[in-house]
C-alpha cells in the first residue's frame, strides 16, 4: 500500500488555537490521519527577530510573508507581550486532537529557544529543554510521549542520545529520502528516524512560477511515483491549517487521487521491518529554500 505520513508541527499559541482545529476538521472530512507534534511551553515568536542576520532569511521572508501568515501579536510575543504558555492555556485543544484519534508528540518547549541555540548548545541544556516538554506532555495527555520531532529540524549530539534515553518508538528530526537508524559522530543510536522526504510549501511558495495556486501540482509530481518507503510531508498549523488551508486540501485530494493512504508517521513506522533498515549518519547541513544549516540524512554508514 502506498503510504504518505502527514506531520503537523504546531509551533505557536495563535497555530494550537486557530490551526489545529481547522486541520483536525479537514483531515476528518477526507479520512486522512496525521502526527501533530505540539509546542508545549511558551510562545516566544518575537524573538525570531534576530534571523535577519541570518544568510538567506530575508529571501525567505520576502516570498512568504510573516505578518500574514502568523499576524502581529504573535511576532511581538517574548519582546513587547509576554509569551503564552501554550500548552497549560491548549491543554483541552491538546486533548481533543489525541480524542480524535490523532497520534500527538513533542515539538519542542520554546520554539525559538531550541531552533536558534540548540544546535550549539551544552548536553545539560539539551536535557533540560527536552525534559521540560516531556513533563508538560505527561501533565497534558496522562503518559509519556512516544515521538519527537525537532523544531526547525535543528539537532545535537545529545538530543539523539536523549530520545534513545526515553525510548522513544521513532523520532523525525531529519530532511532525508528513506527511514534509517540515525549514526551521530560515529555513535549508532537506537532510535530510528522517518525523515521529511518532501519539501514544504514555504520552501516552494515564491520561487520560480510557483504561487499558492499550483504549488500543489508540483508537490503531486514529485509523488507520483511510488517510494519503497513511503513519503513523510511536514506541515505547519500557521501555514496549511489557516491561510494555505485550500491548498492544502488540494494536496490531500491530489494525493487520494494518486492512491496514496494518508496516515500518522506511528502507521508509517509500524509498516517497517526496522531490523532491515540502514544506519545513515546525520550532519547539519544546508537545504535550499531554508537559511541557516538544518539536520539531514548523511551517507550511509559505513560509507
Amino acid at each position: 500500500m502506498k503510504l504518505l505520513a502527514l506531520k503537523i508541527d504546531v509551533d505557536t499559541y495563535r497555530g494550537t488555537r486557530e490551526g489545529v482545529p481547522r486541520l483536525v476538521e479537514l483531515l476528518q472530512r477526507l479520512g486522512a490521519d496525521a502526527t501533530f507534534l505540539f509546542s508545549l511551553g511558551p510562545d516566544h515568536t518575537g524573538r525570531a527577530i534576530k534571523r535577519v542576520f541570518r544568510p538567506g532569511f530575508m529571501k525567505k521572508v520576502s516570498r512568504t510573508s510573516v505578518v500574514e501568515h502568523y499576524g502581529i501579536q504573535t511576532l511581538l510575543y517574548g519582546t513587547l507581550l509576554p509569551g503564552p504558555d501554550i500548552g497549560r492555556r491548549c491543554a483541552d485543544i491538546l486533548r481533543s486532537v489525541a480524542a480524535g484519534g490523532f497520534e500527538v508528540g513533542i515539538h519542542t518547549w520554546d520554539h525559538i529557544k531550541w531552533q536558534d541555540y540548540v544546535a550549539g548548545e551544552s548536553a545539560a541544556w539539551t536535557r533540560g529543554q527536552i525534559d521540560l516538554a516531556v513533563a508538560r506532555f505527561t501533565e497534558v495527555f496522562g503518559l509519556p510521549a512516544k515521538t519527537h520531532g525537532a523544531a526547525g529540524w535543528q539537532m545535537n549530539p545529545e538530543a539523539y542520545r536523549h530520545q534513545q534515553r526515553m525510548a522513544l518508538t521513532y523520532a523525525s528530526d531529519t530532511r532525508g529520502t528513506h527511514p534509517f537508524w540515525p549514526v551521530v559522530k560515529g555513535e549508532p543510536v537506537r532510535c530510528v528516524q522517518l525523515p521529511t522526504t518532501l519539501p514544504t510549501l514555504d520552501e516552494l511558495i515564491g520561487v520560480g512560477n510557483l504561487t499558492p495556486d499550483n504549488v500543489h501540482e508540483h508537490l503531486l509530481k514529485l509523488t507520483a511515483a511510488e517510494p519503497e518507503f513511503g513519503h513523510v510531508y511536514t506541515l505547519h498549523a500557521e501555514l496549511e491549517g489557516m491561510k494555505l488551508l485550500p491548498v492544502f486540501e488540494r494536496l490531500l485530494q491530489g494525493w487520494l487521487d494518486q492512491g496514496y493512504k494518508l496516515v500518522s508517521t506511528l502507521e508509517l513506522f509500524n509498516a517497517l521491518d526496522t531490523s532491515t533498515l540502514p544506519y545513515h549518519s546525520v550532519e547539519m547541513g544546508e537545504l535550499e529554500g531554508r537559511s541557516g544549516t538544518l539536520a539531514l540524512q548523511g551517507p550511509r554508514f559505513p560509507g
